[in-house]
Order: C-alpha cells, then sequence, then structure tokens
C-alpha cells in the first residue's frame, strides 16, 4: 500500500472531527495487517475527561472489527501536532511496533516515527 492513501484516508477522517471547544481537527488511519483501512477523528465532549483522541477511535474500531496486527498509522492534523501521552501508550499496547506517519496542513508528511521512538518507555504490565 502506498503512504499517500492512508494519509489520503486520514484527511477524510479529519474532516469529520467534532471539535467545538479545542478548534484542533484530528484524523487518523490505521492500517492492518489485512489490508483494512480504519479511521477514526477525534470527538470533544464538554466533559473533557470523556472526549477521544482520532489515534484510539481509530485503533479501537479496528479492534472491535476483529482486527489485532497492524501495519501503519497516520495522523493528520492542521499542525502535525504529535499524538498525546494516552494515545501513545495505546498505540505501544494495540500496536506494536509500526511507522507513525505525522502529517500536517496539505496532507504533506511532517516525519516518520516508530513507536518505540514515541514512546521509547512505556507502561507495560508484562515488565512490572
Amino acid at each position: 500500500m502506498d503512504i499517500s492513501e492512508l494519509i489520503e484516508q486520514a484527511r477524510q477522517a479529519q474532516k469529520r472531527a467534532h471539535a467545538p471547544y479545542s478548534r484542533y481537527p484530528v484524523g487518523a488511519a490505521v492500517l492492518t495487517e489485512s489490508g483494512k483501512i480504519f479511521l477514526g477523528c477525534n470527538v470533544e465532549s464538554g466533559a473533557f475527561s470523556t472526549t477521544i483522541c482520532a489515534e484510539r477511535a481509530a485503533i479501537f474500531a479496528a479492534i472491535a472489527a476483529g482486527e489485532s496486527q497492524f501495519r501503519a498509522l497516520a495522523i493528520i492534523s492542521n499542525d502535525g501536532g504529535m499524538p498525546c501521552g494516552s494515545c501513545r501508550q495505546v498505540i505501544h499496547e494495540q500496536c506494536g511496533e509500526l511507522p507513525i506517519y505525522i502529517v500536517g496542513a496539505n496532507s504533506q508528511l511532517h516525519k516518520e516515527f516508530s513507536t518505540s521512538q514515541l514512546l521509547p518507555y512505556p507502561f507495560d504490565l508484562k515488565e512490572s
């Protein structure tokens, strides 16, 4: 799969974001080993702790559909912002080591990271 297709899917998801408070729409697209792409967007709530980020929405949608093996993740925002700590932990636990593409305005690739670069010292129950 061409990475540009994954980025375009994330861009389409970003258009569906519900961000009335932050005005910071984010879209994500996760590619599974089976070749399927699952989308997520941030959905904000007035009770801020109930808000969900695009990355987690995409990963959880894939898991809900029965997927458990992941190949790549693209995240798009207007400024190429990085995933929050909660998303980094979920990416580590659910996706394992994979390439993560951070994309900014005009769908231009901002940076590429691996899971371990974004979260070099994750919380891991297996190591506790």
